[in-house]
């Protein structure tokens, strides 16, 4: 039987299991994101938070400070923060890519404006620098400021590197571990911080955020090429109509033929699409095998994920964090 068809997913199981301390992770953010000053923030954030979503970094955050034996207060509040650094990425990400849905829903920036969007972000970076410093441990800020820059790197790196057929897989995991990895293993590693976790535990949570960010990153990915659109709620070949360059496309690229290279230049560099190119590419990477070595590459870094728990203790919630990747790539399996 597939996770898929099991009757609580791994990501429920975890919400379960650490009830008591997302209800309390819920109850700090809608506290701190109130401003008497400007009513827009509590507004626009509350549009956002309430659109839902799997809150899975903050789960991450309580699952890995569970696994480590912590019982203090102050996992809420890095559980707290990492949501608040995440839901700023979103407001900023949706101005950038100038979206209009999200999770079904219409963009902040679409229903207010993208100043809005801008400002309430940043103040969602402050709150969230407010948490971290309550928790009085400068390793903590240390951790979740470097993710914050990673990610903003990793943004800025896909700009400069989206539509450019020199990108190559390298750059493609800087821009990965900059999206999705960094607040991934920030969310893990100060779990093990705050319960004074050994440094070995700390790098092994660390190595599991990273390794279970990335896969999830391709996953969705390849899903784009041959997934199913109401399963993934994006249209096949949506990130083809938008150029970018993806694992897969850069998979083929690298092994094209001179006249395939100029098809993904016209494609992807120039921006002249015409009818049939999808069909087309769709073809080239069937041809250099291009998917299937993307599928293993998923499935590879949640294997990784997995081993990187190995060293931390055998309880309960350590199993539904390897459940948890097992989840990720069900779908490419």
């Amino acid at each position: 039987m597939s996770l898929d068809e099991t009757t609580e997913k791994p990501h429920e199981a975890l919400s379960r299991h650490l009830a008591d301390g997302m209800q309390a992770v819920d109850k700090l953010i809608r506290e701190r994101m109130v401003s008497d000053s400007a009513p827009r923030i509590a507004d626009l954030t509350a549009h956002l938070i309430g659109a839902g979503g799997k809150r899975l970094r903050p789960l991450m955050t309580l699952a890995a400070a569970d696994l480590c034996g912590y019982e203090g207060p102050y996992a809420v509040h890095l559980a707290a923060t990492v949501e608040f650094i995440h839901t700023a990425t979103l407001l900023h990400d949706d101005v950038v890519d100038e979206s209009e849905q999200r999770r079904g829903r219409p963009t902040a920036n679409l229903l207010w404006d993208n100043k809005s969007s801008i400002l309430v972000g940043d103040y969602l970076f402050a709150r969230s620098f407010q948490l971290m410093v309550e928790t009085g441990r400068l390793r903590v800020l240390d951790i979740l400021a470097n993710a914050s820059a990673t990610i903003s790197e990793g943004e800025v790196l896909q700009l400069t590197a989206a539509k450019d057929l020199r990108t190559n897989e390298e750059v493609y995991l800087k821009i990965v571990r900059g999206k999705t990895a960094a607040l991934f293993s920030a969310a893990t590693q100060v779990g093990g911080v705050i319960a004074d976790a050994p440094e070995a535990h700390e790098q092994a949570l660390f190595d599991y955020g990273d390794a279970l960010g990335i896969a999830f990153q391709i996953v969705d990915d390849l899903l784009d090429y041959g997934g199913n659109s109401a399963a993934t709620g994006k249209n096949v070949g949506d990130d083809f109509r938008e150029r970018k360059l993806t694992l897969p496309v850069i998979k083929a690229v690298a092994a094209a033929a001179e006249e395939e290279r100029a098809f993904w230049k016209r494609t992807i560099e120039k921006g002249d699409q015409q009818d049939g190119d999808l069909e087309e590419a769709l073809r080239l990477l069937a041809k250099h095998g291009a998917m299937e070595a993307t599928r293993q590459d998923a499935l590879a870094w949640a294997d990784k994920a997995k081993t990187a728990l190995m060293v931390l203790p055998d309880r309960p919630v350590r199993q539904m964090l390897i459940n948890l990747a097992d989840y990720v790539v069900e779908r490419v399996r």
